[in-house]
């Protein structure tokens, strides 16, 4: 080191380390105040509106929370207990049984579809395996129940009005288009003895692979099918 530089120093120690220290508190200072310093306008509006936004989005999920709507549904036959019950109204059939204690040991659900959204006012009845059995019968004497409360001859006020007797009444029934005898065949929405015999005529050389399958039939289009495709199986 220059010997002229060592002797600076040394006389000017002082001022040289107060000097240094100045510089270290400036450095300190524009540092907090740079953190502490209020944020931009354009700053605190724009966190405004994100708040806002959140609040908004928060207030709507609530809402659609709050608004859950709820169905009431009548279920009747082989569950431990029967009665009228409510679920959220995309609830399941499997669901409503479930509710009502799920199906007693002699309940036979292979006729019902367990995956059909509940509706509100809707009749879930749960059949034994002595009535699937005698599935045509079980149908039939459910018909003539439901002419007495159309004609009026049984005062009851949950009777099943006419526009809804098929819905309620057998529309939770899976028909399979693989094994189904005519007859049953011919209780689907708009299936007579023409397409009930086509339908055995097809399946006889190839059996159905899946319901879709079934528009294959001559006369049973789009329109057909959507009618009945929630009461067929395979």
């Amino acid at each position: 080191m220059d010997r002229s530089l060592k002797e600076f120093i040394y006389f000017n120690k002082k001022g040289i380390i107060s000097f240094i220290l100045v510089l270290i508190v400036l450095g300190g200072g524009i540092t907090a105040f740079i953190i502490t310093s209020p944020k931009s306008k354009v700053e605190a509006e724009e966190e405004i509106i994100l708040e806002d936004q959140d609040k908004k989005a928060e207030n709507k999920k609530v809402e659609k929370e709050d608004k859950k709507e709820e169905c009431f549904f009548d279920i009747k036959g082989k569950v431990k207990k029967e009665g009228v019950y409510k679920l959220d109204c995309n609830s399941r059939v499997i669901d409503a049984i479930n509710l009502a204690g799920g199906p007693m040991s002699d309940a036979d659900t292979s006729i019902i579809n367990l995956s059909k959204k509940i509706t509100d006012s809707m009749v879930i009845k749960v059949y034994s395996k002595t009535e699937v059995k005698n599935y045509l019968k079980t149908l039939e004497e459910d018909n003539k129940k439901q002419e007495l409360c159309l004609n009026d001859q049984v005062k009851n006020n949950a009777c099943i009005n006419n526009n809804n007797s098929n819905n309620n009444s057998i529309s939770n029934k899976l028909v399979n288009i693989n094994t189904a005898s005519l007859e049953e065949l011919m209780t689907l929405d708009g299936i007579g003895e023409a397409k009930a015999n086509a339908i055995i005529k097809y399946r006889s050389k190839t059996p159905f692979k899946s319901i879709e399958e079934i528009t294959n039939i001559e006369g049973i289009g789009e329109s057909m099918y959507a009618k009945i495709k929630e009461n067929i199986t395979i």
